[in-house]
């Protein structure tokens, strides 16, 4: 997790686009320009500066060809490469409208699009750079263009339109780029977050599968190590005094160490079969086991209603890991004591987790489950992923969480499964 930053939208030094995606973009830009171009100058008759306005567009192929014969088209550019090819294109726009009418140009709002690519894939100060930039490029064609060549008797905007076709475009380069940047900064987070999520699972999953590979080990090492011992104590029985009786001796004090510890291997309680069921208090205590400080109290509760038994589950990664982050925010927040109620009917199973601590202010409740929120009372270098981590997983095994604080203090957390969801032996959703 410490590799994923909220917000960042580079990997290891490089952005999230490769050169082919922006040669392509410009290559249809180009297209689309000289076609503009010559349509209006030969069909509409309008007397272009059609020589100069190409050789604006052929500067734009020219980028093209040079940026493809320096380097191989796969090649994801830096933060900085990718602005400096979005600064030219703003450029190359603002001095192809300056020959053409500058603002007066329907087409001037073409000049939005850089900054609408760069709010997607670039750094805030690369994007707000960028903005700048536009904005003064649109303040220029605002005072300084090419005057259209209108069919007669001619058409002579007034000053104050065009002004507030300047004031339009920066409003909506400022407000474009402002909108893209936070939504596409939230999809980031939601990306990091989710991969941060699947590294705990896989990680959970890595400790279960060696977990079954120690309990097959040691099922599958008795037998021999039985057999060993058998023969050990038989040659010790028939061999007569001497220094061989005390290595059998050794050998046979050896085996019986590996026997236990292969004995312990295979009682502990997250080595069970993939189809045998814990009791769910169980399943809790051993969430909160590798998470528990020795200065807090931790109690769990078990409250049944009517003839229905404790529910049993299968140890499910997903249910472990879930409720191990829950329970170790829980405990990182409490004043003195953790407490964890198990409750069961016929039709569903519910844990509440509670805490005496703070709780959480209440600007942070609201937003509690989204990625990278952390708001309790306490300094920490908590990144915020722990309750979406832990909503996560146990929302694929069918469980509903509601956070809030309880009427006492502290922070109390509820997840509800439907029982025989619960109970089942359903696989993980993707």
């Amino acid at each position: 997790m410490a590799l994923i930053a909220a917000g960042r939208p580079r990997l290891d030094g490089r952005g999230w686009v490769n050169l082919r995606t922006l040669v392509a973009i410009r290559w249809l830009a180009v297209i689309g320009q000289a076609a503009t171009l010559l349509f209006v100058h030969v069909s509409l008759e309008y007397p272009l500066p059609l020589v100069t306005a190409l050789l604006v567009v052929g500067a734009s192929a020219a980028v093209n060809v040079v940026a493809t014969l320096q380097r191989p088209v796969q090649t994801r550019l830096t933060d900085r490469d990718v602005a400096a090819y979005l600064a030219f294109d703003v450029f190359q726009l603002a001095g192809l409208l300056f020959l053409t009418g500058g603002l007066d140009n329907p087409f001037a709002v073409l000049i939005l699009a850089p900054v609408t690519v760069s709010a997607t894939i670039l750094s805030r100060p690369t994007t707000i750079g960028l903005c700048f930039f536009t904005l003064f490029a649109i303040a220029v064609l605002a005072v300084f263009r090419w005057p259209l060549p209108w069919p007669a008797p001619g058409l002579e905007l007034p000053s104050t339109y065009r002004f507030g076709v300047a004031a339009a475009l920066m409003l909506a380069t400022v407000f474009i780029a402002a909108y893209t940047w936070q939504v596409t900064a939230e999809a980031r987070r939601l990306t990091d977050a989710l991969a941060a999520t699947q590294i705990a699972l896989a990680r959970e999953q890595q400790l279960s599968a060696v977990g079954a590979l120690a309990a097959a080990a040691a099922h599958e090492l008795g037998s021999p190590l039985g057999t060993i011992a058998v023969v050990a104590r038989e040659l010790a029985r028939d061999l007569p005094d001497g220094p061989w009786r005390d290595d059998l001796a050794l050998l046979e004090s050896q085996v019986a160490r590996c026997r236990e510890i292969l004995a312990e291997l295979a009682q502990r309680p997250e080595r069970t079969a993939p189809f045998d069921g814990i009791p769910l208090s169980l399943l809790v205590e051993l969430a909160a086991a590798p998470h528990r400080p020795p200065h807090i109290a931790f109690e769990i509760a078990r409250e049944g209603a009517g003839d229905a038994t404790e529910p049993l589950v299968p140890e499910r990664p997903e249910l472990r890991h879930g409720l191990g982050n829950l329970l170790q925010n829980a405990f990182q927040f409490a004043d003195s004591e953790v407490h964890a109620t198990v409750g069961w009917n016929g039709a569903q199973t519910w844990i509440v987790v509670r805490d005496d601590g703070p709780g959480f202010r209440p600007e942070v409740l609201a937003r509690i489950g989204e990625p990278y929120v952390s708001g309790r009372e306490r300094p920490g270098g908590s990144m915020g992923l722990g309750i979406f981590i832990a909503e996560t997983l146990l929302a694929r095994t069918g469980g509903e969480m509601a956070v809030e604080n309880a009427a006492d203090g502290g922070a109390e957390v509820t997840i509800r499964w439907h029982r025989d969801r619960l109970e089942g032996q359903e696989q993980p959703r993707a």
